[in-house]
């Protein structure tokens, strides 16, 4: 009776060992840093996605600080972030929950694909013109160096409305973003991109 009794309350010690790391981990996935595989060619040369028609072509591995605009901070310009598209959908908390890779495997028929990694261009109070191919914005061209390729885009313009941005791919013309659903709201932005810390080679701060 004396080694049972001793086992079980082994047993038990162990179990809450693992509940609190358990929880431990998904109130920093929830709340602090997350892990991501960059998806798809929309961010490419600064950012790899991986492919599902060519297995030899491995995604990235992010690092995103989710709580980098909280407190009414909000992004620079340039800044790598991580949006959900659903730009008319209002987020709330279980959402948070459920970006999470692994919590989103206890959710039922959870929406795909809504989830997007993009750089600000502009931000509240801003005007953004393409014109022959370039960016403007606030009247002055914007010069990027980590863009793929020249832009072949229609001439439009953007006024940014308050408490939102407005973000693109680096891949300009294979790129979904701010050009198709608009300025993003300010409580659709998931975090901001840090780290890259997979392939090895590739680490660097973001």
């Amino acid at each position: 009776m004396i080694t049972i009794h001793t086992k079980t309350i082994h047993y038990v010690k162990w179990g809450n060992a693992i509940l609190l790391a358990f929880l431990l981990a998904s109130w920093i996935n929830i709340f602090l840093i997350q892990p991501y595989v960059v998806s798809g060619s929309s961010m490419e040369p600064t950012l790899t996605g991986e492919d599902l028609l060519d297995t030899d072509k491995v995604g990235d591995r992010i690092i995103v600080f989710k709580s980098a605009y909280t407190l009414g901070n909000i992004p620079e310009y340039g800044e790598m972030v991580i949006i959900d598209s659903r730009v008319n959908y209002i987020r709330t908390f279980k959402d948070q929950i459920f970006d999470s890779p692994f919590l989103s495997l206890f959710a039922d028929k959870r929406e795909k694909g809504n989830i997007w990694i993009k750089r600000v261009i502009g931000e509240a109070g801003d005007t953004i013109e393409f014109n022959n191919g370039n960016i403007y914005r606030n009247g002055e061209l914007l010069v990027e160096d980590y863009i793929k390729e020249e832009m072949n885009v229609t001439n439009d313009v953007f006024v940014i409305p308050d408490n939102h941005v407005f973000v693109m791919g680096d891949n300009r013309n294979n790129s979904s973003d701010s050009r198709a659903i608009g300025p993003i709201p300010i409580e659709n932005l998931v975090g901001k991109v840090v780290l890259r810390f997979y392939p090895f080679d590739r680490i660097n701060l973001l």
